[in-house]
């Protein structure tokens, strides 16, 4: 069974939430061990990607990615570095409008994908410094984990 897609204004309020004090190469080591960490206990064939603008700062792919993913992880960054939303965040506010992203924009579908795995990496008071993708779920799955690691890393940085 797949997860059931959330609505524009919960995928809204988790971006609002999942914002950074700070975004370093350490903080990016850190979210990509954690969130390879989630995906091992899950036995998720996933490839992780991390950067900050168009610099590379963590890359894997676990057991069972293939270079597909790859392909899919520069297609959801591009959505995200775009628009200024998480892949998912898009492609549900096109779903809602009644509509698809491909239809929307028609924009190449070999470069972009709103397929969800794709976050914003936004630093409070700065704004959006970057990204990070997870391939190799179900889209819906695929975010979950960006939230999921998120969410305890900020957890973590609040103690």
């Amino acid at each position: 069974m797949t997860d059931p897609f959330p609505t524009l204004a919960e995928i809204a309020a988790e971006e609002e939430e999942l914002q950074l004090s700070s975004f370093t190469n350490d903080d990016a080591w850190d979210l990509g061990c954690a969130l390879v960490a989630a995906a091992r206990a899950q036995d998720a064939p996933v490839a992780i990607d991390l950067r900050r603008n168009a610099h590379p700062l963590f890359h894997v792919a676990l057991p069972g990615a293939t270079p597909d993913n790859d392909s899919w992880i520069e297609r959801k960054a591009r959505v995200v570095h775009r628009f200024g939303h998480s892949s998912l965040y898009v492609g549900q506010r096109s779903r809602e409008q009644g509509t698809t992203f491909e239809e929307q924009y028609r924009l190449d579908p070999q470069r972009y994908a709103a397929h969800g795995g794709g976050f914003p990496i936004t630093v409070r008071s700065v704004g959006q410094v970057g990204v990070v993708v997870v391939s190799g779920l179900p889209q819906v799955a695929d975010h979950r984990l960006v939230v999921e690691v998120l969410r305890a890393h900020l957890a973590g940085s609040r103690s």
